[in-house]
């Protein structure tokens, strides 16, 4: 997966000036450039009208109690679309305006969430170990011993009480 990402990373700028040499050839340098500022105008446009209907969706999952992890990731593809329609080049703007439209940026969060272990861990709630057992600590759980076996002059912190006042050795 690292390789492919590295390969995309060299690659791209290599994409993107073969496409603004072939298209600059088409249309001429002059509108090449200013079509290049309008998708990035057209991105931050974009940006803030889509941004802020999703804020209010967002807001209103939250309102009825329910986590907004499907509007959580439109989100985050509408900041992606948003970056790649203010990187210069036409493949990326192509991409950013794709994740604009709302039926593929659906079908695209749902490919990742299916592909995704997400875990929701609520207030209160400990974290689970790999074996099922629970570890969740407070302040009054644990305490400093100033013993330390190691003999390296270091207090030990330890998880287990020792003494009926809640202090350690």
């Amino acid at each position: 997966m690292g390789l492919y990402i590295i390969a995309g990373i060299l690659l791209l700028p290599l994409i993107e000036i073969a496409v603004f040499i072939w298209v600059g050839g088409l249309i001429g340098v002059v509108p090449t450039i200013l079509l290049t500022v309008v998708t990035a105008l057209a991105g931050t446009l974009m940006l803030r009208q889509q941004g802020l209907s999703l804020l209010m969706r967002m807001q209103k999952e939250l309102d009825a109690g329910r986590a907004p992890g499907n509007e959580v990731m439109q989100g985050a593809m509408i900041v992606l679309a948003s970056i790649l329609l203010l990187i210069p080049g036409f493949v990326t703007d192509a991409i950013g305006l794709l994740l604009f439209v709302p039926p593929f940026r659906e079908a695209l969060a749902r490919f990742i969430i299916s592909r995704s272990d997400v875990v929701i861990v609520e207030e209160g709630m400990g974290r689970r170990r790999p074996d099922g057992s629970v570890v969740d600590l407070d302040a009054d759980d644990w305490s400093e011993k100033k013993d330390n076996p190691s003999g390296s002059g270091q207090p030990r912190i330890s998880p287990w009480q020792d003494g009926s006042n809640g202090q350690g050795s």
